[in-house]
């Protein structure tokens, strides 16, 4: 039997509301998707409530801005007005990766299918979002040649970065473990953390790039980003493998 799909009652404001204390779990969440784009999710989560979209549609529309902004990152070159159209671009996109799912608990829980769909279009534009950096920097010509391995070296951190993330919580769910997004009562997970793996952020990755006004400046930015990303997913990779050996026992 199919799950009745709730309907809108109330206002925006009221939906807002109701998803406000039906977060999944902030542990290990970064400072902007935790404070910013969550909140950014829940409103538009709340408005394509109201409009009676349905999840997928919604990861449709995030993913068209998504890669909207990746293609302009990697047909126009560097200045200020493109930096801020791909900024832009991609933090709607990303609001929006964080509504659909939000949508799917206002309308009674999600389906394997969406979930398989949101996590495919997070894969294709983690793994994209780099190259479209490296190809658009190689056509304008705007930076020395030894800077394109940047994009490169990141996109190969990213990516693993993704995919072990999403491998940590299906093993923790396959051998009773807790997953990272699993709500936890009385107690906030850490503001500090959230600072501190801040590099990590995808949301200000997509904020870094209305620097591409200023091509070096952009690139000393984008490579301390690189660098905190590196350090930690070498770091939290021992952790992880010390974690999975336990989860095994």
């Amino acid at each position: 039997m199919p799950t009745a799909v709730a309907r809108p009652e109330g206002t925006v404001a009221d939906t807002v509301r109701r998803l406000a204390g039906a977060q999944k779990g902030a542990q290990g969440a970064p400072a902007y998707s935790r404070f910013v784009n969550r909140r950014l999710g829940r409103v538009l989560a709340a408005l394509a409530f109201h409009a009676r979209l349905t999840p997928n549609a919604v990861t449709g529309i995030s993913a068209v801005c998504t890669f909207t902004g990746i293609a302009v990152l990697a047909l126009l070159p560097p200045s200020w007005p493109m930096g801020l159209a791909v900024a832009l671009l991609l933090a709607l996109g990303y609001a929006l990766d964080s509504a659909d799912g939000q949508l799917a608990r206002l309308r009674g829980g999600g389906s394997p299918a969406g979930e398989w769909l949101d996590h495919m279009v997070d894969a294709l534009k983690i793994a994209s979002l780099h190259l479209a950096l490296l190809i658009g920097l190689y056509r304008s010509e705007t930076v020395d040649a030894v800077w394109l391995l940047l994009p490169l070296a990141f996109s190969v951190v990213d990516v693993v970065h993704f995919f072990v993330t999403l491998l940590n919580d299906a093993l923790r769910a396959a051998h009773g473990g807790t997953s990272r997004a699993a709500r936890t009562s009385g107690q906030r997970p850490s503001v500090l953390r959230s600072l501190l793996v801040l590099p990590t952020d995808y949301g200000l990755l997509c904020l870094v790039f209305v620097l591409l006004g200023a091509p070096q400046v952009f690139l000393a930015a984008y490579g301390l980003m690189f660098l905190g990303t590196a350090g930690y997913l070498a770091v939290a990779s021992v952790k992880w493998y010390r974690e999975m050996g336990r989860l095994s026992a």
